[in-house]
């Protein structure tokens, strides 16, 4: 319920406000069944224009501290990653990576949409990192298709390291779903899911027409 009142009623307004935000491609999302929706990732907007435009609900996991803090604050976070379509792992330990994607196979096995950004951090200088290769171990574990999704705009409505935002124009532009078909049936080790995640990187950075940097993005604070 929360997820939808946020979305329709506290913020959604209020986001289509400052960010005049437009969508391209929304038939690429299938209107049932698990979708992998992978995008770039320039702000802490990015998230919640991906939650508004997209018409179904977006599943993310996020570390399970956002949702452990007392008082009035914690209560207020608690609240806003849970609106926002945010699940609470434990990333404590050598098992951070494998719970992420038990967390995330669930989300898909109910049917849900699971919301990525393979670069792991958002960009702080609006170039295009190399992937993490989590996506695509869920992807071909499960079947699950994979549709890109370019952000542009939200680094200016809303800029990296700060709590400023500004009037600007948000798009997002959804792209057809991956062809993954040169990969099913193959061992899903770390030379085939490397190729799978550079495939992904490629089609993003294709369609914003960001710098590529072959190295991982530096994790935001």
């Amino acid at each position: 319920m929360w997820y939808w009142l946020f979305k329709y009623v506290f913020a959604g307004p209020l986001l289509r406000f400052v960010g005049r935000p437009t969508v391209e491609g929304l038939e690429h999302i299938p209107r049932y069944g698990p979708v992998i929706v992978a995008g770039n990732h320039l702000a802490l907007a990015d998230s919640l224009y991906l939650c508004l435009l997209v018409r179904r609900r977006i599943t993310f996991v996020a570390k399970q501290e956002y949702f452990a803090g007392g008082g009035l604050k914690g209560r207020l976070v608690r609240w806003f990653f849970t609106a926002v379509g945010q699940v609470p792992i434990d990333r404590s330990g050598g098992r951070a990576a494998q719970n992420a994607l038990a967390a995330a196979t669930a989300i898909l096995e109910a049917g849900g949409i699971w919301g990525i950004y393979p670069e792991g951090s958002r960009s702080r200088d609006g170039r295009l990192y190399r992937g993490k290769t989590g996506v695509m171990r869920v992807a071909l574990a499960t079947g699950a298709p994979v549709v890109p999704i370019v952000v542009t705009g939200t680094d200016r409505v809303n800029p990296p390291d700060t709590r400023r935002w500004h009037f600007g124009h948000v798009h997002l532009k959804i792209c057809p779903p991956l062809d993954l078909s040169p990969y099913v049936g193959r061992p899903v080790n770390q030379p085939i899911v490397r190729q799978a995640t550079d495939h992904l990187m490629r089609v993003l950075q294709s369609h914003s027409q960001q710098e590529y940097v072959d190295d991982y993005a530096r994790r935001a604070c």
